[in-house]
């Protein structure tokens, strides 16, 4: 291993981390749906307030499709607010899997991710479709998702939640997030923070595991 970090937990966001994300194929097919007099409300979707507390669980998938189909004018069905909404989702590589496995032989592995139910229905649909896995139970220790725990990155909330579950200090816990934001909400706390820029940076710091 390239890097032994001196901590007792990794813990890894999902998005662009473990899982391939693409927010220009969403908006595309957003596009391609609404007419261009409602395209400038596509960039602003995920600032909007209803986005944000879906984020948190604050709204439920029935009122957040609403929501939806409100903010777009829009007669979608739920099905298709989803799969909209799921468009983004891409593969999870097997080899991204098969790091987490090795490092939990040698430390607790967990994730913490902003996420919502809809996406992580759609993300336990792929995992087991291309990887014969019901879940990540099997694979992490600790999962942490915002819209179950009421909060959401960077808040420094949901870094301290987390900590207290995890029964750890800040400098015990290596974290790695795609964005900078939340990179540096974690190091705000203490926590050992890395930022994820590109598919290769997990394997690039941590080496032939």
């Amino acid at each position: 291993m390239k890097n032994t970090p001196d901590v007792d937990f990794l813990i890894f966001d999902l998005g662009n981390v473990i899982i391939d994300i693409d927010y220009d194929r969403t908006f595309r097919l957003i596009k391609s749906m609404v007419p261009e007099a409602l395209h400038d409300r596509v960039g602003q979707f995920y600032l909007t307030d209803f986005h944000k507390a879906y984020e948190k669980g604050l709204i439920d998938s029935p009122r957040f499709r609403d929501e939806v189909r409100n903010y777009f004018e829009q007669l979608w069905t739920d099905d298709e607010v989803d799969d909209l909404w799921n468009s983004l989702l891409g593969k999870i590589p097997s080899e991204r899997l098969d790091l987490v496995r090795k490092l939990k032989e040698n430390y607790q592995v967990g994730v913490l991710s902003n996420t919502n139910e809809i996406h992580i229905e759609g993300v336990y649909k792929m995992l087991k479709e291309d990887h014969q896995l019901e879940n990540f139970d099997s694979l992490f220790d600790r999962i942490f998702y915002s819209h179950e725990m009421g909060l959401a990155k960077p808040s420094a909330e949901i870094y301290e939640q987390m900590l207290g579950d995890l029964g750890t200090t800040a400098n015990r816990v290596l974290f790695f997030d795609d964005l900078k934001a939340n990179v540096e909400g974690a190091a705000a706390v203490g926590i050992q923070a890395i930022h994820v820029t590109g598919p290769r940076v997990l394997f690039d710091f941590f080496g032939d595991v």
